[in-house]
């Protein structure tokens, strides 16, 4: 039978609420390194792990083996980490958290929700989640025990974003500027993006609008080593993409269905006059005008243009303010949501566990049957009355079969509290009912057995 029925999961790790950068810097594992580190992983006895590391996290999700305990496997886990990492001891541990069985679980649908994320609800950690299970099964790393604990969290975490709104909204300026995007533009592949100044922020901003699909992108940056640079970026997911000097705004302006800009000028480079003129090349088709800088690239008064919608750094922060309001709102609600998964988890798990001892009770009371049934047909043959075979086969195995039920009940009476003896006795004697026996139809002929939850290993 089994000896404990919890999962045996765990989880050592740091993130960005338990370690500085510096930390997390040293821990991380590059994707070149990471199948290296499942191999020795491996090598130093769990068998059954994946490996998350991202900018924020690093974290070890594993099973134990069998026989052995949670607390050592977890220890030899960080003392491998620091070995593998050529890291003193008392360096990361200050750091790490650690989680078993129920508690990993949370953490780990938590994680793949967004709820343990800098950015709240973020929708890439599960993506990263899936990566690392992904390199861990191509080291054979993934067993069926763990397997289905994973999908378990990759429903839960499907769950969660389906029935809350915890990842809905947009919390950053390329996420926002991109909502912005497809609020004004129906098809972005038939519009065309024009960027001004390829720094770091328009870079971000420029590729999720990129990301939805736009057909053409136009560079327009004094630089064109820079631009050169975020083009090539750029193109395994844009079509077209052209980079023109700055000098040359005015003239591709009125190309542009939507406009970011963020060029750290001390001078205006749009201003009203100049898209007046766009506007009238481009027959007032609407343009989206989006400028990050501060100063201003654009000149507010464009705002008061028809068929121009303006918006400022200020405008997006704005967005984004109430939306990360609106996303802890329905976090408290994806918190709940999440326990009450887990819990549910649980259960599946432990019927699970479960079904694999029904099974072999079961085998126990067919191999004690089949000696009874044996030496029965032993005392036919020898010519003694069939009655009285038959009553003897019946008594012991009614003996036989009832012996563990009543020795569970007698336990249950001395140890357990009251309303757990009154279930089990009600279910016991409720199960052999006449009316209520699983083996007999309505007219007592027998029935197929009844058939036993899946084990792991024969999913």
């Amino acid at each position: 039978m089994q000896e404990n029925y919890a999962m045996q999961l765990f989880t050592v790790g740091v993130n960005h609420t338990t370690a500085p950068i510096a930390i997390r810097e040293h821990i991380a594992f590059s994707p070149e390194r990471l199948a290296h580190a499942l191999r020795d992983l491996n090598a130093h006895g769990v068998h059954e792990a994946a490996i998350l590391s991202t900018c924020n996290r690093t974290e070890i999700y594993a099973l134990a083996p069998e026989g052995q305990t949670l607390t050592s496997t977890m220890s030899q886990v960080i003392e491998w980490l620091a070995a593998f990492k050529n890291t003193p001891m008392q360096k990361i541990a200050p750091h790490l958290y650690q989680y078993q069985n129920n508690h990993a679980l949370l953490h780990w649908v938590r994680v793949a929700s967004g709820l343990d994320s800098m950015i709240l609800g973020e929708p890439q950690i599960l993506g990263q989640i899936k990566q690392a299970v992904r390199q861990s099964r191509a080291k054979e790393g993934i067993s069926s025990k763990l397997s289905w604990v994973i999908q378990q969290v990759f429903a839960a975490a499907k769950q969660v974003r389906n029935e809350t709104r915890v990842g809905s909204q947009a919390v950053s300026l390329g996420f926002a500027a991109a909502k912005l995007v497809t609020q004004i533009f129906q098809k972005p592949s038939n519009n065309t993006l024009l960027v001004v100044a390829a720094g770091e922020m328009n870079r971000l901003v420029a590729t999720n609008i990129a990301g939805l699909g736009v057909g053409k992108v136009i560079i327009c940056n004094r630089s064109p080593e820079r631009a050169a640079l975020l083009a090539s970026e750029l193109e395994t997911i844009v079509p077209h993409i052209e980079i023109t000097p700055l000098d040359q705004l005015p003239n591709v302006l009125p190309q542009a269905d939507i406009v970011t800009s963020c060029s750290g000028s001390l001078y205006t480079l749009i201003d009203k006059t100049m898209v007046k003129q766009a506007l009238k090349q481009r027959r007032h088709q609407p343009i989206l005008m989006i400028d990050l800088a501060v100063p201003r690239d654009i000149d507010p008064t464009v705002s008061e243009l028809d068929d121009v919608y303006l918006y400022s750094i200020d405008d997006l922060q704005h967005v984004i303010a109430g939306n990360l309001e609106q996303r802890r709102q329905a976090a408290v609600e994806a918190e709940l949501l999440v326990s009450q998964i887990v819990v549910a988890i649980e259960r599946k798990y432990l019927v699970r566990q479960v079904g694999q001892d029904i099974q072999q009770y079961r085998e126990q009371a067919k191999h004690h049957a089949d000696m009874i049934l044996s030496q029965s047909l032993q005392q036919l043959a020898d010519g003694h009355a069939a009655e009285a075979v038959l009553t003897e086969l019946t008594r012991k195995l009614t003996q036989t079969l009832t012996h563990a039920p009543s020795k569970l009940l007698r336990e249950t009476a001395s140890e357990q509290p009251v309303e757990t003896v009154n279930f089990v006795a009600q279910h016991l004697t409720h199960a052999f009912r006449k009316d209520k026996c699983p083996y007999l139809t309505h007219n007592n002929t027998l029935l197929d057995d009844e058939p036993v939850s899946p084990s792991f290993d024969n999913q």
